[in-house]
């Protein structure tokens, strides 16, 4: 019986490895991921700061009815989940909405994830060039209300150390994979 479960437990582990392997493409290495932001105390954030670490990046807004605060949520916990090794990746969660995202706002907005998560934001266009810099999509949708949301890009970007996108980290994922692959980013 004990002999069985590891057997499960090993060819579990096998299939996890293989499905993050699978889903981990790499990016065209010729492709910059050059962006200037600045963080909700006012200081510039540069890709140059990232020189050399993993890091992750989360396109979002604070007005965001659902996917933005649950991404954030189960990134919070993931991070923990993975203990020490969170130290080693920089988490960043980009505004794209500079009209209605005030630093203000997104350092309250933030108070309810994980710390370690560095909220940016710019203009129009530094958040234009961040989010070209991940082929990331964001546009204003006007709602009836006189009002607007936002469509975006939903997964979180996972860059190696050496600057090369990982992969996507995608939240409807099973835990596992998450886990695996922000586990495997920390080692680079």
């Amino acid at each position: 019986m004990r002999r069985r479960k590891i057997l499960g437990l090993c060819v579990l582990a096998a299939i996890v490895g293989a499905t993050v392997a699978a889903q981990m493409p790499t990016a065209d290495p010729s492709k910059e991921r050059t962006f200037i932001l600045t963080t909700v105390d006012g200081t510039p954030f540069s890709s140059a700061d990232l020189a050399g670490k993993p890091y992750l990046v989360f396109f979002g807004f604070t007005h965001c009815p659902d996917v933005c605060p649950t991404a954030l949520f189960e990134l919070s916990g993931l991070l923990k989940d993975i203990g020490p090794a969170a130290d080693r990746i920089t988490p960043l969660f980009v505004s794209i909405d500079p009209e209605r995202d005030t630093a203000e706002l997104l350092k309250l907005y933030m108070t309810s994830f994980d710390p370690r998560i560095v909220a940016l934001r710019g203009d129009a266009a530094q958040t234009k060039q961040a989010a070209d810099a991940f082929s990331a999509t964001y546009r204003k949708v006007e709602t009836a209300s006189d009002s607007y949301t936002m469509d975006h890009t939903a997964g979180l970007f996972l860059v190696r150390a050496d600057g090369r996108l990982q992969g996507m980290l995608d939240m409807h994922e099973p835990r596992a994979v998450q886990l695996q692959k922000l586990k495997l980013l920390a080692q680079t």
